[in-house]
């Protein structure tokens, strides 16, 4: 019998160079407005690369809700929004006083470009997407439903950190990537985000825009203390602490990212031959058991209000957040008793995401939800468990976790 392991579904993969780093900041002067945030935002625009211009901010839902507030939009518009992802893409259009309205996921989990030229009104002013699990979602077709409906795009790329379309990075096809930066991610800052875009001059307004509308910074203020402010603005700045611990793990993100793809194909080899499992969170050509989230044709990135970028090719690469098994046929009711041999045997999962948002409290009260709406996204939420494929793992883990789920599956 195969002993016993403890298997997190993620922890913070820290070394010696975090600790230093922060340390560092603790013994200076500066704690925020200082220069790790802009040497992180640099760094993290260089390891993007394609134009990428990157605002550090509080939170990956701060960064949202800013790209929204900044193109304007408010009451009276509508936002196409996934019914399959985390709450705060659909929070940060409803805090502009917008309305998200949401439509399907098709069978990878990322939005169904079908159902978002379906939901177009007179009044939809943008579309936001997630990049579900890391999979790239098809942006050709998105793009080119926005180009010809003059809609504003804003790519959730909460889990996709180290996800390209033909070698461009998820967030450089819209006018906005928002990324997170939330201890079990790709990399952490233990809380944080990061707004980016193609638009140089946006990336400019949007950074006063994150510090309550101020117009000059510390450096730029011949008296100190003394400045205007010229915009309506927010604070939703990163600390120095924060983009310390930024730069130390992008020195390693390479590496973590290699890690998560090898975990990802061993765990997915393991559970290849199992009946009535769906894998998800890998494309096409990596795995036996992927989904595609690939895209076709070519496509042109967008920016905040600037001009289009080079054109995208196919080509799709997971950031491989996790491995998602979506439970079909006999087994879709058995959930919870998979999940009790998965907490027996020390191994954590979670589930992404627990509720399409239509149908969580909050908009379900507003909005009202039907039950047979958005099955896809029903499906996977209802029916998946999300396995851990993280860098503090390593093969011999993936091994276990593969034989612990198909002798649970097996049984069941």
């Amino acid at each position: 019998m195969t002993q016993r392991r403890e298997i997190p579904f993620g922890r913070p993969w820290m070394t010696h160079r975090e600790r230093e780093a922060v340390a560092t900041v603790l013994d200076g002067p500066i704690l925020t407005h200082g220069p790790h945030c802009s040497a992180f935002e640099k760094r993290f625009a260089s390891f993007m690369g394609d134009g990428a211009h990157c605002v550090s901010m509080s939170s990956c839902m701060a960064a949202l809700h800013m790209a929204w507030f900044h193109l304007g939009v408010g009451p009276g518009d509508e936002v196409i929004c996934p019914a399959m992802t985390h709450v705060a893409t659909a929070h940060a259009i409803e805090l502009t006083g917008a309305r998200p309205v949401f439509v399907d996921c098709d069978a990878s989990g990322n939005i169904d470009p079908v159902a978002v030229e379906a939901a177009i009104t007179p009044n939809t002013r943008g579309i936001t997407l997630v990049h579900f699990l890391g999979v790239p979602c098809d942006m050709a077709a998105i793009m080119d439903i926005a180009r010809r409906h003059d809609l504003r795009v804003v790519e959730d790329c909460a889990l996709a950190v180290g996800t390209r379309l033909d070698g461009v990075h998820a967030g450089l096809f819209g006018d906005a990537g928002c990324f997170s930066f939330y201890p079990v991610k790709h990399l952490t800052t233990a809380e944080g985000g990061m707004l980016v875009t193609r638009d140089a001059d946006a990336a400019v307004t949007v950074a006063r825009k994150r510090a309550f509308g101020v117009d000059r910074t510390h450096a730029d203020r011949s008296m100190p203390g003394v400045y205007d402010v010229d915009m309506l603005g927010m604070n939703c700045r990163m600390s120095e602490l924060q983009a310390a611990l930024g730069l130390a793990q992008l020195e390693r993100v390479d590496e973590m990212l290699a890690r998560r793809r090898e975990n990802f194909r061993v765990l997915s080899e393991g559970l290849g031959s199992l009946e009535n499992v769906r894998v998800l969170g890998g494309v096409s050509g990596e795995t036996s058991g992927g989904v595609s989230g690939g895209t076709s044709g070519g496509v042109s990135g967008g920016t905040f209000g600037g001009e289009a970028g080079a054109a995208i090719g196919a080509g799709a690469q997971s950031s491989h957040y996790c491995l998602s098994v979506v439970l079909e046929g006999p087994l879709s009711a058995r959930r919870p008793d998979l999940a009790a041999s998965l907490r027996q045997a020390g191994i954590g999962f979670s589930v992404y995401y627990p509720h399409p948002v239509p149908r969580l409290t909050y908009y379900r009260e507003k909005y009202g939800w039907r039950d047979g709406e958005f099955p896809n996204a029903r499906a996977v939420s209802d029916s998946s468990v999300a396995l851990p494929v993280g860098p503090h793992l390593g093969v011999g883990d993936m091994e276990y976790v593969a034989e612990t789920f198909s002798n649970a599956v097996k049984e069941l």
